[in-house]
């Protein structure tokens, strides 16, 4: 996947740096045998040679920015039978903004596979919030790609990441996010947007999703709204 190779090609040369930084040259400031080591100057840290200093510029340098921010979302299953309201229990965990923040914490988060039943992660643009009630949230809706073998999300889950993150969609401005639900008995993943009644631009997303992901069974959309009102009733308005 072009995006996925893209997003790697910078870890692996923060690789590179980061063991070129652990082995630096030898202090040339060091005497041979027989001579007395220059005391340093007052402030002066020692041990630090130029090509050290060079290499952790570089490194800063070599961060690689993304289009947007975004921020990873947990909602524990554990919290969910004693929270007052939907969304009580919902926190953020992370906000990154460059490739090798994202690799960081990816990284360092269970995948889909590894999460109790009920939990539910999400990774939406910085300042939206995962919620129906968020005003850039109001008048949209979702597609949602659902897997009845445990553990098949997670290839998908991080293609879907790699493609929203690396601006891949030709309507990415659409885009609030994505949520991964893990249940006893199947995983969903959903793709939220902005404004459902953009048919033209809620076809491509779907379209273009299926394609990053190699998939090809029938997806839908579904409107916010209508599943505020009618649940699990609710009927997708699309499909592709």
């Amino acid at each position: 996947m072009v995006v996925e190779e893209a997003l790697k090609s910078a870890t692996t040369e923060e690789e590179i740096n980061t063991n070129t930084n652990a082995n630096p040259n030898p202090n040339p400031r060091a005497g041979g045998a027989g001579e007395e080591d220059e005391e340093p100057e007052e402030g002066e840290i020692v041990g630090v040679d130029e090509d050290s200093k060079q290499t952790a510029t570089a490194l800063v340098d070599q961060l690689h920015p993304l289009e947007h921010s975004w921020t990873f979302w947990f909602d524990n299953p554990s919290a969910k039978s004693k929270q007052a309201a939907w969304g009580s229990s919902l926190r953020p965990i992370y906000t990154f903004a460059t490739v090798e923040e994202f690799w960081s914490v990816y990284n360092n988060i269970h995948h889909p596979s590894k999460l109790g039943h009920g939990a539910d992660i999400y990774c939406f643009k910085h300042k939206i919030e995962p919620k129906w009630e968020d005003p850039v949230c109001a008048n949209g809706g979702k597609w949602t790609i659902t897997f009845f073998n445990r553990g098949k999300s997670d290839t998908f889950w991080l293609y879907t990441l790699l493609a929203m993150i690396g601006e891949q969609f030709d309507h990415g401005d659409e885009i609030c996010g994505a949520v991964v639900n893990v249940r006893a008995r199947q995983e969903k993943i959903s793709v939220w947007t902005k404004n459902a009644t953009n048919e033209a631009a809620q076809m491509s997303i779907g379209k273009q999703w299926k394609e990053f992901l190699d998939y090809n069974e029938t997806i839908g959309f579904i409107f916010h709204d209508d599943a505020k009102k009618l649940d699990k009733a609710a009927k997708n308005r699309y499909t592709v």
